[in-house]
């Protein structure tokens, strides 16, 4: 069954070999709460606005909650196009966004962070839960092993992701994980100039090897 997974991960992202140099659409991860502090959902709506505004498409969780519901609402005021993917059994927990150009319902977590990835050109987390960092370190993951090389950005609002940038960090210093992947989650506290570094990506040549049989 492993090794089945395996293949099919390889035949759906094989076709993922590009840099994003042009972004048309970006996925975006972030809590379905808004935090302790303001500036968490100003700065999701000012990310929603931004991505409406260049005409790079959004695509996230599909609630119409906390920062998700923040950041969508922002890009649809600003005239921006907005794809929503939510697993069936989260419809009524998380409330539906029903105002998107387009809510695809699906039947699984996996099957939605499948086709957020299939219908983006890069990610950005947000500030968020675990939800929020479940989601960002699989891409991290399936770039690592070369299922894909699309740009991965932080957007370290008010310094939220500082711990984790440390612990990316130690990881490194302490031999399990190397600088070459390190250098795949790109930090920036300023939307602009983290679509900027997102654009002038460039994903480490060979994904990390792996047997078959060892997934």
């Amino acid at each position: 069954m492993k090794r089945y997974i395996f293949t099919a991960l390889n035949q759906l992202f094989k076709h993922s070999t590009s840099p994003a140099i042009i972004m048309k659409s970006i996925t975006v991860f972030c809590g379905s709460s808004f935090g302790n502090d303001h500036i968490y959902e100003s700065q999701a709506k000012a990310l929603g606005q931004t991505l409406a505004q260049q005409g790079i498409k959004l695509v996230y969780g599909g609630a119409k909650v906390g920062l998700m519901g923040a950041v969508a609402d922002a890009a649809l005021s600003a005239g921006g196009k907005v794809y929503g993917v939510l697993p069936n059994f989260l419809r009524t927990k998380e409330i539906g966004h029903e105002g998107l150009t387009e809510l695809i319902l699906v039947e699984s977590m996996h099957e939605r962070k499948t086709r957020m990835h299939e219908l983006c050109d890069g990610v950005i987390a947000l500030p968020g839960g675990f939800g929020t960092m479940e989601e960002l370190f699989e891409m991290l993951t399936w770039a690592q092993l070369g299922l894909h090389k699309k740009p991965i950005g932080l957007l370290n609002v008010d310094g939220f992701y500082e711990p984790l940038i440390t612990l990316a960090d130690t990881m490194v210093a302490r031999g399990f994980l190397k600088e070459v992947y390190r250098q795949m989650l790109l930090v920036s506290d300023n939307i602009d100039n983290l679509l900027d570094q997102m654009s002038n990506y460039i994903a480490p040549a060979v994904g990390k090897w792996i047997e078959k049989d060892k997934t």
